[in-house]
């Protein structure tokens, strides 16, 4: 039982990091473009303009998608609450590799809006 709580409260990180990291990201954006905390990829350091709605579009997102991954994940890990070590851990990897993969789809999204809103100069369309 105590492998179970442990591998749930593992994760519920991931979700719980998206929402807490996402609500930073549009409450509080970094000020200025850097190399250490942010959104950074080639389009979105373009400009503050292009920074700011990567930031404001990634946080949503991942505010979103971390509320969304919530539900189930408690729902996926129930049927493992009496189970052997082996099949919580598999379930555990097998819901991990879907947060992660949710987490690095958000990428394309935030991408495909700065495309829609943005030309390759970084000014608005």
């Amino acid at each position: 039982m105590w492998f179970w709580i442990t591998m749930l409260i593992f994760d519920l990180l991931l979700p719980a990091s998206m929402i807490g990291f996402g609500y930073l990201m549009y409450l509080h954006p970094p000020k200025d473009i850097n190399g250490v905390f942010g959104y950074r990829t080639p389009r979105s350091t373009k400009n503050l303009d292009t920074w700011k709605f990567a930031h404001d579009c990634c946080g949503r997102l991942w505010v979103k998608a971390g509320y969304i991954l919530l539900a189930p994940t408690l729902l996926a890990m129930l049927p493992f609450i009496h189970s052997g070590k082996d099949a919580v851990g598999t379930a555990s990897l097998v819901i991990e590799s879907v947060q992660l993969a949710v987490m690095i789809g958000s990428i394309f999204i935030v991408e495909s809006a700065l495309n829609k809103n943005f030309d390759g100069d970084g000014n608005r369309i």
